[in-house]
């Protein structure tokens, strides 16, 4: 991630993390990393992993998309993995849209989301094997499947690049999980 758009990032981190009232301390608390991680990637320093993005939208409880959307136009990555934001619905529930390519050999696990969310995932390209930790569904171009993203859930390729656009509708504003 390019210096500009870390910064951006980590003022927009803060402007959600004070709007909540919460310290650095209790984010990073919350969030699992070091008060010193946090620190630093909101002053638009230091390399967030998409991990840490995703344990910090849980803890705020916005949508990853809502928090990365000040830099909806870069493409984060690691691992093999690239995401980048396409879209945010505005509306109750909210939806998030996201294009994702994966190397081959790829292996990622997701943390589950904020409660009620779920995801759909689209192959446009390749073969990946997909779905909540206990129950993969493989997958191809083509092919969609939905479930259940407020669990722990995983990304795994073969020999191929994958494609896939990834969809995450949120629980509605006040229904109970």
């Amino acid at each position: 991630m390019d210096e500009l758009s870390l910064h951006t990032l980590g003022q927009h981190l803060q402007t959600l993390r004070l709007a909540r009232g919460w310290s650095l301390s209790q984010l990073a608390a919350a969030a699992g990393i070091a008060k010193s991680n946090l620190s630093r990637l909101e002053q638009g320093n230091g390399n967030p992993t998409l991990d840490t993005i995703w344990r910090l939208a849980v803890q705020l409880n916005v949508p990853f998309g809502t928090l990365v959307a000040p830099i909806y136009d870069v493409p984060l990555g690691e691992d093999g993995v690239q995401v980048r934001l396409l879209d945010q619905g505005k509306e109750d529930p909210h939806v998030d849209v996201y294009w994702m390519r994966c190397a081959p050999h790829t292996k990622r696990h997701a943390e589950a989301h904020t409660p009620g969310a779920q995801e759909s995932l689209t192959i446009i390209s390749g073969q990946l094997e997909a779905g909540p930790i206990d129950a993969t569904t493989p997958l191809a171009a083509g092919d969609t499947l939905t479930f259940a993203a407020d669990q722990p859930h995983l990304y795994r390729t073969n020999e191929t690049w994958v494609t896939l656009l990834v969809t995450i509708v949120y629980a509605r504003q006040g229904t109970p999980s």
